[in-house]
């Protein structure tokens, strides 16, 4: 049996008294798209802050590719191989698009703690950098501050800074809230295109979203996953429909 991309064991998260995360189990497999859904305040952005350092757990523990993340440091993390987006967009607003590809790209393709590179001379670097901007379908604007794109645009450059890491699993928090349906047909296009062969963890409230990127979908309430199928089972599930996704999808 092949080890899980993502494993989460017996997850606790207390915050004083209240109990927000309530003993997850949860494998995610190489390659598998997962969508987490819930109400709000399951618990879906703190369980995300678990998984990706930010947030430690009170209780069990959290494995990337066989190895036990739970109590490591974001950035640590993140050089392990894993990698994630947040509901607020976060970016380099006053660096250009190309600029905010290319910092990403930099510690996975060696330029660490380099003081004496020119970025401009990194023909490596840059090259991976456009065609990221060309994946992402930023290309055109590469060279304005990204406080100048659209929201969409804004959403576009995140997740080209999320995958440019050379990350094998990703992690993006409600990449289409605030989006209109063609803005959103969209993202979710470009979702599929750069997470291909790659492991997929997505929090959406968005069921079209959802149903069109998701091979399983696991069901967060009250800090506690009460399902975990594949998509059409999920729609027939009459405890998540009672617990959460209403008779619009039965």
């Amino acid at each position: 049996m092949s080890t899980p991309a993502l494993k989460l064991a017996g997850v606790r998260k207390n915050f004083g008294s209240s109990q927000i995360i309530n003993g997850v189990d949860l494998e995610v497999s190489r390659a598998e798209r997962h969508a987490i859904i819930g109400p709000n305040g399951a618990g879906k952005s703190t369980l995300f802050n678990l998984i990706s350092g930010f947030y430690q757990v009170s209780a069990g523990y959290i494995e990337l590719g066989g190895h036990i993340i739970s109590g490591l440091p974001p950035h640590r993390i993140n050089r392990l191989g894993l990698s994630r987006s947040f509901q607020v967009t976060n970016i380099f607003p006053k660096m250009s698009v190309f600029e905010n590809i290319r910092c990403a790209l930099l510690w996975s393709m060696g330029y660490r703690y380099s003081f004496w590179h020119f970025c401009d001379r990194l023909k490596r670097v840059n090259e991976k950098t456009e065609q990221i901007l060309e994946m992402i379908h930023l290309a055109d604007r590469r060279h304005i501050p990204a406080a100048m794109l659209a929201y969409a645009e804004q959403r576009a450059l995140e997740i080209g800074i999320t995958i440019a890491g050379d990350t094998n699993v990703i992690l993006l928090d409600e990449p289409t809230a605030g989006m209109s349906l063609s803005e959103t047909e969209r993202a979710v296009e470009l979702i599929h295109k750069v997470t291909q062969d790659k492991t997929l963890v997505i929090v959406e409230h968005d069921m079209s979203v959802v149903f069109n990127l998701a091979d399983r979908i696991s069901v967060l309430v009250y800090g506690e996953i009460v399902a975990t199928d594949t998509p059409d089972n999920i729609r027939q599930n009459q405890e998540v429909q009672e617990a959460y996704l209403g008779k619009e999808i039965a």
